[in-house]
């Protein structure tokens, strides 16, 4: 596999979801020079992932909401200067400032995400190893990392792709990863058949395949009845709805919603999907484990207590009020948590916030992070969804050219 000639820019993003693309626009609309890197075939993300041209469009051939907004976000992406790299995976991100002084560790051992209030042990050495103690020290690790010792870049990143190896040079960095999703795990939870509710849309929306022929969807928040409507539409059969949440916890949700009536109504839509389709739902129950041979064949579900834990049946007997479900796959997901690999990498430094989704690095209302010219948007900096996602990404460009200072501060208000 050859490797090409490293390539320099102004600025590199790492994601091509919302947050990424308009990062990179924005930045590239006031002339910096931008570099988009995203290991899928083309730019969207998760909600607004492509459809590939041999999967074609069901309906009449006329797209969804996310499949045209995906549409124009990519040929707004393809309009712009943007150099964008499709199918390339980043799989080594080096910081010079990471040479020059070590930063406090990334959170991720099990004490302090078993303890979210605990603060991270300072870490006494830098990304590369032993502190470097002089300024030979410092630039012959500068080498070894192949960075620049003189010039404005900050960043070095290696990729892989059907080209091959490349490298980018980048004075600054936009973090655009997204989000991962999390499952809590249960017997049975290994088995085929058994699918994450982000991996059920990947299938349904770039592929048009079913989960399954009879699928149980599971766990919590709206990719739960999102996942389920999607599943009837497209002719699937949906065994049950199994939502942690009640319906008093929906109802609460309202006046928050209230305030995004595209997002309402499309939730709406979802549930008189559902209904239409005479899909049971559980409310309050939670999968206790998954059955078959060599493959799902069986659900049991269970009700759950405000704090999730197992409720008693009526006759007293922990396992009174299971009920077994017979199906072929089960679509479970309980939330989303920021993509923070490389942020973690870099030793930024990071916080905790169980409404954000977990740990996720310190960023000012530019998206800066901890270390000079990197900044981090979208879900990977919190998680709120596709609508603000964008709107961070576009801050994070915004800043961008700010601190490349090919903007002044009066342009970027």
């Amino acid at each position: 596999m050859n490797a090409a000639s490293p390539r320099t820019a102004d600025l590199a993003v790492i994601g091509a979801g919302p947050a990424g693309v308009e990062a990179a626009v924005t930045a590239a609309g006031y002339g910096v020079d931008v570099v988009l890197i995203d290991e899928q075939p083309a730019a969207g993300g998760q909600v607004y992932r492509a459809v590939p041209g041999a999967f074609p469009a069901r309906g009449g051939g006329v797209p969804g909401p996310d499949e045209a907004a995906g549409d124009a976000m990519r040929a707004r992406l393809a309009a712009s200067p943007v150099e964008a790299r499709a199918g390339e995976r980043v799989w080594s991100v080096l910081a010079k400032a990471g040479i020059v002084a070590p930063g406090p560790a990334a959170p991720g051992s099990p004490e302090t995400d078993r303890d979210p209030d605990r603060a991270p042990t300072p870490d006494p050495h830098p990304v590369f190893g032993p502190a470097p103690d002089t300024a030979a020290d410092r630039e012959a690790m500068r080498e070894e990392a192949g960075l620049p010792s003189k010039g404005d870049a900050g960043f070095r990143l290696d990729t892989v792709g059907a080209d091959g190896l490349r490298t980018v040079f980048a004075t600054s960095l936009v973090l655009a990863p997204g989000a991962v999703e999390r499952v809590a795990p249960f017997p049975g939870w290994t088995l085929p058949g058994v699918i994450g509710l982000g991996a059920a849309t990947v299938l349904l929306k770039s592929q048009r395949l079913l989960p399954g022929r009879r699928v149980v969807v599971a766990g919590a928040g709206p990719l739960v009845p999102a996942v389920a409507a999607a599943i009837v539409k497209e002719g699937g059969a949906v065994a049950a709805v199994v939502d942690l949440a009640g319906p008093s916890d929906w109802l609460r949700a309202l006046p928050r919603l209230a305030a995004m009536p595209r997002l309402l109504g499309r939730g709406a839509g979802w549930i008189v999907r559902i209904a239409g389709a005479r899909v049971p739902v559980f409310f309050r129950h939670s999968v206790r484990s998954a059955a078959g041979r060599g493959a799902v064949e069986e659900v049991t579900v269970a009700p759950v207590g405000p704090d999730g834990s197992w409720r008693s049946g009526a006759s007293g007997g922990g396992r009174a009020s299971e009920r077994r479900i017979e199906a072929d796959a089960l679509a479970v997901g309980h939330g989303l948590a920021p993509a923070t690999e490389i942020a973690r990498l870099l030793r930024l430094r990071h916080r905790f916030s169980r409404a954000e989704g977990g740990w996720l690095p310190e960023t000012d209302l530019w998206g800066q992070t901890s270390l000079a010219g990197c900044f981090a948007a979208g879900d990977a900096a919190g998680v709120y969804g596709a609508a603000a996602a964008a709107r961070s990404g576009r801050i994070a460009g915004i800043a961008a050219a700010l601190d490349a200072r090919w903007i002044g501060p009066r342009a970027a208000l």
